[in-house]
């Protein structure tokens, strides 16, 4: 007979048996790793944003760097390496490629350059990383078309139709002014630079012969250019003596087409001494603040839709060079999620020229084109005959300015 001692010894073994085959037989517990949500790509995207001024100059690169954060915004994962400056006078010995080469190298898998100047830079670094994107702002490489079509397999061109934006400006201008004197603030004279000052004359002469019942030899029309996108002190016109020299010889409208706010400013400044003068602003949507009682309103750039559906384009794989010149979205020139050129009217512009502008836009909206013959160029060479439509060659690299307009058409 076994002994109590005994017996709690061989129950004991018997318990221990029982857990050791139970542990034996379970299923393992798996380690749960968190996960992130559906929307969210495992690993970030980064794009370098190649900008011509600096990031917040109530213009033109300021527009574009409000569009890399609507990137950030409607794109889940992705994250903008911003470069801004990107001029030989900021950025003495350095090139756009350089710069490009910098953004990669920290983890940029598509590069934006900007501005139409930095062509050269963004053809360049294309064909050295056929393996990056390169977005380009304004340039033409793309274009089987046109005429500097580089064939890059990774090159997109987009630009926005501001020519309509211009000619919305210049018939603000036409409705305002009181002397029938209107200025145009001119960057440096290239095919696009020469082609908005030209929209901007052509809008202002139709709305001032339509609208107004005026004889266009009465409309003055001048540009005077300053020599690059905003002022570089010793190399540059001064943008703001340029201004005061429209508004002290009569002009009582200046239209921007610079980069930067001096139009506005000045004309706040003359404003302020009695002077009734009236400006446009360019680039970007809020570019009316800082003078609001003599600004007539702003035609402006949304480049963020367009980018995102690049972006999604490159992410699927299904992206392809393609050279797009985008016209507004009619429905709503000012959707900020389909419209990729604006205009964003000012508290100066009257009520009744409001009415009348508004009758213009819906003009557009339903057709009328005002690049139609009969036509002259500047110097009275025949540019359209009569009744003749401008392709978009013709206009896209617009020779000279066109007759009735006064500055000058090249360069010296």
């Amino acid at each position: 007979m076994f002994s109590k001692r005994m017996w709690l010894i061989v129950s004991l073994l018997t318990v221990f048996a029982m857990l050791l085959s139970a542990c034996q037989t379970a299923t393992p517990v798996a380690t749960v790793e968190p996960t992130k949500p559906a929307d969210q790509p495992a690993t970030e995207t980064q794009f370098g944003m190649l900008m011509v001024g600096p990031y917040n100059d109530h213009g033109w690169s300021e527009a574009h760097y409000n569009a890399g954060l609507y990137v950030e915004q409607k794109i889940a994962g992705t994250k903008m390496i911003q470069v801004d400056k990107v001029n030989t006078a900021d950025r003495p010995g350095t090139t756009g490629v350089q710069l490009a080469e910098d953004v990669i190298s920290k983890g940029a898998k598509v590069v934006i350059f900007n501005s139409d100047d930095m062509k050269d830079d963004a053809i360049n670094f294309a064909k050295a990383h056929p393996d990056i994107w390169v977005i380009h702002a304004s340039g033409d490489s793309a274009w089987a078309d046109g005429k500097n079509f580089a064939n890059l397999p990774n090159m997109i061109n987009v630009m926005g139709k501001m020519e309509y934006g211009k000619m919305m400006a210049g018939c603000a201008a036409a409705l305002t002014t009181k002397t029938g004197q209107i200025g145009y603030l001119g960057p440096l004279i290239n095919d696009e630079t020469r082609r908005l000052a030209a929209s901007v004359y052509l809008g202002a002469k139709y709305c001032w012969t339509t609208y107004l019942n005026k004889d266009a030899a009465d409309l003055k029309f001048k540009v005077s250019w300053i020599g690059f996108w905003f002022n570089i002190p010793g190399v540059t016109s001064d943008p703001t003596q340029v201004a005061d020299d429209f508004y002290n010889s009569g002009y009582d409208v200046v239209i921007s087409g610079i980069d930067t706010t001096e139009a506005l400013t000045e004309a706040k400044k003359m404003a302020g001494t009695g002077k009734e003068v009236w400006a446009v602003s360019y680039d970007y949507k809020d570019g009316c603040a800082e003078a609001e009682d003599v600004c007539l309103g702003v035609p402006y750039f949304n480049w963020g839709p367009a980018y995102v559906n690049y972006f999604k384009q490159i992410n699927a794989g299904t992206a392809k060079p393609v050279f797009e010149w985008l016209a507004p979205d009619w429905a709503n020139i000012n959707n900020p999620d389909t419209s990729i050129v604006g205009f964003q009217k000012g508290t100066a512009l009257s009520a009744d020229a409001s009415a009348n502008l508004d009758k213009f836009i819906s003009e557009l909206a339903g057709g009328l084109n005002l690049w139609k013959g009969p036509m002259n160029l500047q110097d009275g060479t025949a540019y359209l005959k009569d009744g003749e439509t401008a392709t978009d060659q013709q206009i896209w690299y617009l020779p000279q300015l066109l007759e009735g307009m006064e500055g000058q058409s090249v360069s010296e």
